[in-house]
This record gives structure tokens, C-alpha cells and sequence, in this order.
């Protein structure tokens, strides 16, 4: 697995890769889930393999090694002693992510011997494991809110010799107590930067995390930093894969059905439009995203889909190869024209990638590219307070 990560530029050689070869994956995670049931078949079907089981061990290690994000906890279960076997329906509630993102993830964070490190969002344990290779298990505090998982957890990491702090706990309001913190590391996405765990960045600490709105398809890494004397600095980087969504966050999809229906009706087509920036224009897409929530790109499609599923409309772009494209679209959004819009704003600033993160006096945060007429910009609010509350605009 590590061989893989190398080769495909996602891991270079340092003390991460050091880490993940001398973590043994079935003891962190002795049991994990298959999925046995079809991408869109409900109720969902998964077995729970068990490394005590002779019968389940090759499947089992050739998917901790895969580098695919490995399923652990199914409906808020106890993770110790639990009996292997099918589960129908429910939905998977903890799982270690895709390892090329986090081996990028854990270089980044730029992890040296005796740093104080939090990581957010306990999961299965890698993250901890690997701090506590790198910088010793005596200044390591790992938190979830799940306490089946903390109390997994703890057991797994004493079995490969180590003793971080395991917290029960809200992961965004972070373990002040334990506080600061050299590096902060979040495993799932938030819509906005926890204040609470910038105010527990040591000077010239850095903290990670996936910024989203409830769709999925463009996340942002954040990445803050502080100065030796504490000011605060953070970009929003536009990047291609990012953590799920953290809890209490309904996120936006496509139902089968849905796509289903994006094949199937007849839109409105005109010919001859500018073809839309391309998938690696990460920058635009992730501009989009926030100035025009409520849109979900259909990856499966030969060509560029997108719906917006709360308002029964999606954009169909068929390149003409004339440097044109069709675009068909049906239902009341018009959603390629929000397209064209944010695109204008877009190469105004000078087609950015990445986006300065601004703290405001009143605790109100911005992502920022360019500077006066030309100033592309949004706030970063927290969208699950504005469901709560029943309420159209931004709870900033």
C-alpha cells in the first residue's frame, strides 16, 4: 500500500511513511465492513468481516491495504465485541478515509517529534497512530463524539504501545484543557473554521481541515497558521478530494432515481455556447459551490452534469468539438446561467485556485481572492444553524 502511495505521488519518504509501515492496519482495525449489496440496491447490505475469522482474513487484509476508505462502525454501534455477519439498511457512521488523501494530508500537517497535536474526529485511529509515531503518544489528544469509538480506539492504540489522550467530546469545540496545540487536524468537513480550535493554535501552529457546503461535489482545504507572536493566517485551497461531512450535516445527492430522470426528460438545448471551465479549474467549481449552493455533480456521466435536487433541475454539457458546447437544461433553475456569472467573476480576479481566508472583528469569515473591483469573495457561515433555525438567508 505504501509502495502504491509513493508511485502515484501521494506519499513521499519522511517519518508518515515511516508511520503507516510500521502500523499493523488489522490491529487498528480488526473488524471493518463489505458492502455485498449494489451501488443503488436499498435496503443497502454490508458484512462485517472479523480478523479472528480464518475465513475473512485475506478479503479483510486485501481491503485495509487497498488504500480505499475502510467502513468500521454501523449505526452508532459498539465497536468491542461485536459478532461478525450481515447488516441491512442503516447508514455507516465511522470509517478511516481514503489513505492517498490522508497520507497528503499527514505530510502536510508537517508532524515533528514533541509537537502537542489534536486530532478531531477519532474515527479508527490512523490519524492518532500516525501522531503518535512521529511526535510521541505524550502529546497527542485524539477526540470524537462517539464514545463506542473513543472506547475502541483507546484499547486498539494501547495494543500497538501507545497512550494518547482519548477524549469523548464535541470534536469543533476542541479539549481547551489540553491546550495549545502545535498541529490541529479535522477528519471530517466543517462549513466554517471552528473558532474554538483557532483560539487553541499555539504560535506557529497549523491546523487542517475540509471546508464544504452540503454538497459534495467541491470540497476546500483549509489551511491556517499562526505567527510567532499569534496573528491568525489561513487560504482556501480548491482541491479534489475532501473528508465527509461531520455530524448533524445533511448532505445534497443524487438518488438513482434522480439520475434516472436527468437521463430520461427532454431539456431545452442550445447549441453553440463557450465550453465551461474545465474539472481542473478546481478554483471556479469550488466559487460556484458557495455563490450558488444546491448543486450536485453527477461524476458518472460521460459528460459535464450537474443537478440542483431541491429544485428539480439539472444542466446537461455536450462538447461539439469546435471549441463549443450543447447545453440542455431543464427545470426552473437556470443553472448554466449562474454558471456563465460565476465564471465572469472568476476570470476577473484572475481564475484563482486558491482563496484567502479572512477573520472579521465580529467572528464573521471570508474567502477572498483579488482586491477592489475585481474582488471575488463569500462568507463562510454555518449552514446546519440555518436549517435549524428554518431560515432562507446565511447565519453568519
Amino acid at each position: 500500500m505504501v509502495a502504491r502511495l509513493h508511485k502515484a505521488g501521494d506519499l513521499s519518504p519522511g517519518p508518515v511513511s515511516d508511520a503507516l509501515l510500521a502500523l499493523p492496519r488489522q490491529k487498528l482495525m480488526p473488524q471493518a465492513y463489505v458492502r455485498r449489496s449494489a451501488p443503488d440496491e436499498t435496503p443497502p447490505r454490508w458484512e462485517l468481516l472479523d480478523w479472528s475469522v480464518p475465513a475473512h482474513r485475506e478479503e479483510l487484509q486485501r481491503m485495509l491495504h487497498s488504500g480505499d476508505s475502510v467502513v468500521v462502525q454501523h449505526d452508532g454501534e459498539p465497536l468491542l465485541g461485536r459478532s461478525s455477519g450481515i447488516r441491512s439498511g442503516g447508514a455507516m457512521t465511522a470509517m478511516s478515509s481514503t489513505m492517498g488523501m490522508t497520507a497528503q494530508l499527514l505530510q502536510e500537517l508537517d508532524l515533528r517529534p514533541g509537537q502537542h497535536v489534536l486530532d478531531v474526529g477519532t474515527g479508527a485511529g490512523v490519524t492518532a497512530a500516525v501522531a503518535c509515531f512521529v511526535s510521541g503518544d505524550a502529546g497527542v489528544v485524539t477526540i470524537d463524539r462517539d464514545e463506542h469509538v473513543t472506547t475502541a480506539a483507546a484499547a486498539r492504540l494501547a495494543g500497538l504501545g501507545y497512550g494518547p489522550d482519548v477524549v469523548t467530546g464535541d470534536g469543533e469545540a476542541g479539549c481547551p484543557d489540553k491546550a495549545p496545540y502545535d498541529r490541529v487536524f479535522v477528519s471530517f468537513a466543517v462549513p466554517r473554521i471552528p473558532p474554538t480550535l483557532v483560539e487553541q493554535l499555539a504560535p506557529q501552529g497549523r491546523m487542517l481541515a475540509t471546508v464544504g457546503t452540503r454538497s459534495p461535489s467541491w470540497p476546500g482545504l483549509a489551511v491556517i497558521t499562526t505567527t510567532t507572536q499569534g496573528h491568525v493566517e489561513g487560504e482556501l485551497r480548491a482541491v479534489e478530494f475532501g473528508h465527509r461531512a461531520g455530524w448533524g450535516w445533511t448532505r445534497l445527492f443524487l438518488s438513482a432515481e434522480s439520475r434516472r430522470r436527468m437521463a430520461k426528460q427532454e431539456g431545452v438545448t442550445v447549441r453553440g455556447h463557450r465550453l465551461p471551465p474545465p474539472t481542473q479549474a478546481r478554483g471556479f467549481w469550488l466559487a460556484l459551490d458557495h455563490l450558488r449552493p444546491g448543486l450536485v455533480r453527477d461524476f458518472s456521466a460521460e459528460h459535464l452534469q450537474i443537478g440542483a435536487p431541491e429544485d428539480d433541475s439539472w444542466v446537461r454539457v455536450i462538447p461539439d468539438g469546435a471549441g463549443t458546447c450543447s447545453v440542455t437544461e431543464f427545470g426552473p433553475r437556470a443553472i448554466w446561467q449562474e454558471i456563465e456569472e460565476v465564471e465572469i467573476r472568476w476570470r476577473a480576479t484572475g481564475e484563482p485556485g486558491v482563496y484567502r481566508i479572512e477573520f472579521d472583528a465580529d467572528g464573521t469569515q471570508w474567502a477572498v481572492a483579488g482586491h477592489g473591483r475585481n474582488k471575488l469573495s463569500w462568507p463562510l457561515y454555518d449552514e446546519r444553524r440555518r436549517v435549524k433555525q428554518g431560515r432562507g438567508e446565511p447565519s453568519l
